[in-house]
């Protein structure tokens, strides 16, 4: 094997990108890539073609227990691809994203999600950095700065600063104990509100969903916001045209719960119950959103 890696290696620079790839398969690829310098010309934009296509098998699989049990190995992976080309953007910011996709799915223990998501945080924050470096520093600046710099951003800042606040917003989550982690919402709903207003549309109104958690996350009593988040949900499924079932999940347990509406609650999770699940780039998720509308039936008699 490593004497054909060799071969390859030597003469890699005569080949296309793709027709490599689906030659030597994505595996080969990787040891090649880790264990031959002469293969670092494709790093730029091979291996940010390779993560992306792995994403979309990932979001395609319906079997959640075999993402769970691949997912450690993609995140080594990623890694690995950085550790050669530490300052590629668009590598950085598929790295935030897988990481931020694993752990809000798979990691139960608050510590793992804890050192992962400040791993997906620091990607997000880089790949922002490395487009526009007025953002370097301005998780450290006064809130009025950081929305100066935030307002100053355009539509092909999109989908970096989409990463950057669906990594944020896990990061919170998982750090939800510490206070000075809460304080940090204003930030990330600054973000998110930019991204609505320079593409609504983008990742089928993602950012509506989270605006909608965001303002949900806390009662009203310590600062929620449920009638704004109701509003951002009901966006959220118009936009998505009811493709991405976790919509509905997201708007069950943090809204309706928060206002005691069970009659939404439910309806909600019959609705995803009753859907298919197989949408392309939703499957995965709407996978895990029936799992999830099942376990909040069931644990709804005790709630209410």
């Amino acid at each position: 094997m490593v004497g054909l890696m060799s071969v390859f290696c030597r003469n890699s620079i005569r080949c296309e990108h793709q027709r490599v790839i689906s030659f030597i398969g994505p595996f080969f690829f990787l040891l090649c890539v880790l264990l031959l310098s002469g293969c670092s010309y494709f790093i730029s934009s091979a291996t940010v073609d390779m993560t992306a296509n792995l994403s979309q098998a990932i979001l395609n699989n319906n079997d959640l227990a075999t993402v769970e049990a691949g997912g450690p190995a993609y995140l080594l992976m990623v890694d690995s691809l950085l550790y050669r080309d530490p300052d590629n953007e668009s590598l950085l910011r598929a790295s935030a994203d897988v990481y931020t996709a694993y752990t809000d799915v798979f990691v139960k223990d608050k510590d793992r999600a804890k050192k992962l998501t400040d791993k997906s945080l620091d990607y997000a924050l880089r790949a922002l950095c490395i487009r526009r470096p007025d953002t370097c520093l301005f998780r450290q600046s006064s809130f009025q700065e950081f929305e100066h710099v935030i307002d100053a951003l355009g539509v092909k800042d999109v989908p970096n600063l989409f990463t950057l606040g669906s990594a944020w917003s896990a990061w919170i989550q998982t750090h939800r104990e510490d206070w000075d982690a809460v304080a940090e919402i204003p930030r990330v709903e600054a973000i998110m509100e930019r991204v609505v207003e320079l593409d609504e549309d983008y990742q089928d109104g993602a950012a509506h969903l989270y605006l909608g958690v965001l303002a949900t996350f806390l009662p009203p009593a310590l600062g929620g916001k449920p009638d704004v988040g109701k509003q951002h949900f009901e966006r959220a499924l118009e936009i998505s045209k009811n493709k991405n079932l976790m919509v509905k999940v997201l708007y069950a347990r943090h809204y309706a719960r928060l206002v005691f509406d069970r009659e939404l609650h439910d309806r909600l999770l019959n609705a995803v119950l009753k859907a298919n699940p197989d949408v392309p780039e939703y499957t995965l998720g709407n996978t895990l959103a029936q799992q999830q509308a099942r376990e909040l039936l069931d644990s709804g008699e005790d709630y209410f």
